[in-house]
């Protein structure tokens, strides 16, 4: 199946989004990207699709406006940034969506929420609901809270395990990259995006390389790994770039954006996949 074939077949999304595409590098949000994305989603909710945001962002915004110089490096200080951040973050997102006259309701997880089965049966319950009432649910890792024992640690795994919960059909990573590369195309000008990737060969895992940016967690090592998690259960994924004008409403009117990861169906237990494992 192709992706137009793919496409046609799509009732169900998770969207995520990186803290590069919502806020500028020191911190401070980036309110009209931030305004385009709710817009985009919500045309796709209008059209008929259920959608899921995972949005990162809670400590570069809390970094922004506690005039931070930089993301702090111990626990305590960072949670405390997530904790004012992630309140700031979901004012915005429900001023914003209100505009377009959609509701919103806040889950925030940790890796035990999904991996544990009586706790993952009633996070899955709560994502029904909210769709069933026509909300758009809106997920983040539980920094305020969390430790590392039961910490994802990025937003491209825990929208991946998301996804799975929920049993979407296509999950899309936003960010300030196009797609996969064959190289990296800030140093190499001979690099060439691919369209498609029908497996994750040993070949393919290895053209991941960096991380995300100074206030971010993620790379493409993170987002590959997400594709692993949701491509083994037949849950297609593409990486797309945010920045791009109107990538959702495009992305979903057939253009070839991006990079499209085929789902497999292979169906694994994704509790034995541990965060950043691929």
């Amino acid at each position: 199946m192709n992706r137009s074939e793919a496409l046609t077949k799509i009732k169900r999304i998770v969207v995520k989004v990186g803290t590069s595409s919502l806020t500028y590098p020191n911190g401070a949000m980036h309110f009209s990207q931030m305004e385009r994305l709710v817009r985009e989603l919500s045309e796709l909710s209008n059209q008929g699709y259920e959608v899921v945001l995972v949005t990162s962002g809670a400590i570069g915004a809390g970094v922004g406006l506690l005039n931070l110089p930089q993301k702090p490096t111990n626990v305590p200080d960072k949670q405390a940034v997530a904790a004012i951040g992630q309140l700031h973050l979901m004012h915005l997102y429900q001023k914003f969506f209100s505009e377009y006259g959609k509701r919103v309701g806040q889950i925030l997880l940790s890796k035990d929420d999904i991996l544990n089965k009586k706790r993952s049966h009633n996070a899955k319950n709560t994502f029904e609901s909210l769709l069933h009432f026509g909300a758009i649910p809106i997920v983040n890792e539980n920094d305020a809270v969390v430790v590392d024992e039961i910490k994802v640690g990025d937003n491209d795994t825990l929208s991946a395990y998301v996804s799975r919960l929920i049993e979407a059909d296509l999950l899309v990573l936003l960010s300030d990259i196009d797609g996969l590369y064959t190289a990296n195309p800030k140093t190499d000008p001979d690099a060439v995006k691919l369209d498609l990737v029908e497996c994750l060969t040993p070949e393919i895992i290895a053209l991941a390389d960096g991380s995300g940016s100074s206030l971010g967690t993620g790379g493409m090592a993170t987002k590959l790994s997400a594709a692993k998690i949701v491509n083994d259960a037949g849950i297609n994924m593409v990486i797309a770039n945010s920045f791009e004008p109107q990538i959702l409403i495009r992305l979903f009117s057939g253009e070839d954006l991006g990079t499209w990861f085929k789902g497999q169906n292979l169906f694994q237990d994704y509790t034995h996949i541990e965060s950043g494992e691929i």
